[in-house]
């Protein structure tokens, strides 16, 4: 199985580590994010990893092979010429990561302990073309599910602004207010048939195509509430990210 690991970021909520280094080499108890997630990654077996660079990129193919990728077979998706959030981010590394099994997502400055067997085997169980990682935390933008986990709409809470194709019921009867609020983990399994199925291109957020697809086809949250996760976004969250993660 293959995974990647989003690294391109410029990091502007993690100055001033990132005026003069990738975000993604920022430390926590002396190891790496990306050492970090990629060692998480080899808990589960993964060791064909895609790392997408852009910021201070020469810094992170550096640390890759000096490191030897930390144990793990690193390819690098380069997009030096333009950074593609997410989104544009996995279609560019598409003929890195395209076979004919499902594949891993995680975003670099992210750290959990969320079991990715059992994600993995809920997605095998299910079979929908998206799993991805969600909890009950307290977040300024939710994705919405119905009572079966499926995915139907997006929220932004500071703004009140819903997106999604499945925010009323039938027959009118019931709003969004029947929905339930999940907080994305950025841990995601994709099956391999999402690069056809993507209709945006260039620079573009993964959300795009999950609020896009979702409504033809299965998109599931996998509750993890309970978990270790921190996003380590900003210098402050490194202590507590330290506390979590020895």
């Amino acid at each position: 199985m293959k995974a990647m690991i989003f690294s391109a970021g410029l990091g502007t909520r993690f100055k001033p580590w990132t005026d003069k280094h990738p975000k993604a080499l920022a430390l926590v108890n002396g190891k790496s994010l990306l050492q970090r997630n990629i060692e998480y990654l080899q808990q589960y077996g993964i060791k064909d990893v895609v790392v997408n660079v852009h910021h201070f990129a020469d810094q992170i193919i550096e640390a890759v092979e000096k490191n030897k990728g930390w144990g793990s077979k690193v390819k690098i998706s380069d997009e030096r010429d333009a950074v593609l959030e997410t989104g544009g981010g996995l279609l560019k590394a598409r003929h890195l990561l395209e076979s004919d099994e499902p594949f891993v997502t995680i975003n670099v400055d992210i750290l959990t302990n969320l079991d990715l067997n059992k994600l993995l085997a809920y997605h095998a169980q299910h079979k929908p073309l998206i799993s991805f990682g969600v909890t009950n935390r307290k977040t300024s933008r939710n994705f919405l599910f119905d009572e079966q986990n499926r995915l139907c709409g997006w929220r932004n809470n500071t703004t009140g602004e819903t997106k999604g194709p499945f925010l009323t019921f039938p027959q009118g009867e019931g709003t969004e207010k029947h929905l339930v609020e999940k907080a994305y983990s950025c841990v995601v399994v994709f099956e391999p048939t999402i690069f056809s199925l993507m209709r945006q291109q260039g620079k573009f957020s993964l959300t795009e195509p999950y609020l896009d697809l979702c409504k033809d086809h299965l998109i599931l949250g996998y509750d993890h509430s309970g978990d270790q996760w921190v996003d380590v976004g900003r210098p402050e969250s490194v202590q507590v990210a330290e506390k979590m993660f020895k």
